[in-house]
């Protein structure tokens, strides 16, 4: 999505909301990709250094600010969803900086149907079928656990799942990459054995493979 925007990842601005084991753990995988600015928001608003009695997962994310989902998201480039449905409006999507990239993955409903913002938006993408861009995990597992089974793997690590979404990207080329094609269909062949291989270089570069 940042390929059409040509915005780089270490300068945007990434809004979460939901702070559960989903949320932690796709902004751990970003933060090791090199996303500098990424803020979390749950029921209580923004993940802040201000607020008492945090967990340890989301002391590691806190920032020095405070306010609700939509004081977040304005001049944000990039919101992620993984939290409950119809949390994000158009007029608060309508705040966010230019180009704006949605991945709005509550199930079965996401947190704003793509049909009210299509025309605001740069990149709109859900956990849904019936919308294009449908992002579902089913795209990464089977591979990362044929090529960790495959090597004889000791452990799952951040640098396996890393590769696998490389993987997974680089299946789209640039001359097919379109708002509406950021990623393979889950009915795509091709995508568990490159996630294979992928994880397998990983590993051997992670030195995990039982000896």
């Amino acid at each position: 999505s940042l390929k059409l925007v040509k915005k780089p990842l270490e300068t945007v601005r990434i809004i979460f909301n939901g702070a559960g084991a989903a949320g932690i753990a796709i902004a751990r995988l970003l933060r090791q990709a090199g996303a500098k600015h990424l803020w979390l928001c749950d029921s209580k608003g923004i993940v802040s250094t201000q607020r008492e009695n945090l967990t340890p997962q989301k002391q590691e994310f806190a920032v020095d600010a405070q306010g609700s989902l939509a004081d977040a998201v304005k001049d944000a480039d990039v919101f992620i969803g993984v939290s409950v449905p119809g949390v994000l409006t158009p007029e608060m999507v309508k705040t966010m900086a230019a180009d704006p990239i949605i991945f709005a993955m509550a199930n079965p409903i996401p947190e704003i149907q793509p049909e009210l913002v299509q025309d605001d938006v740069a990149v709109i993408a859900t956990g849904r079928s019936d919308y294009a861009n449908q992002i579902n995990n089913v795209l990464a597992f089977p591979g990362i656990f044929r090529g960790a089974l495959d090597c004889r793997a000791k452990e799952i690590t951040s640098s396996m799942c890393q590769e696998a979404a490389s993987a997974i990207a680089s299946l789209i080329p640039p001359q097919q990459l379109n708002p509406e094609h950021i990623i393979p269909s889950v009915f795509d062949e091709r995508v568990a054995p490159a996630v294979a291989a992928a994880v397998q270089q990983a590993v051997r570069q992670d030195g995990v493979a039982k000896t």
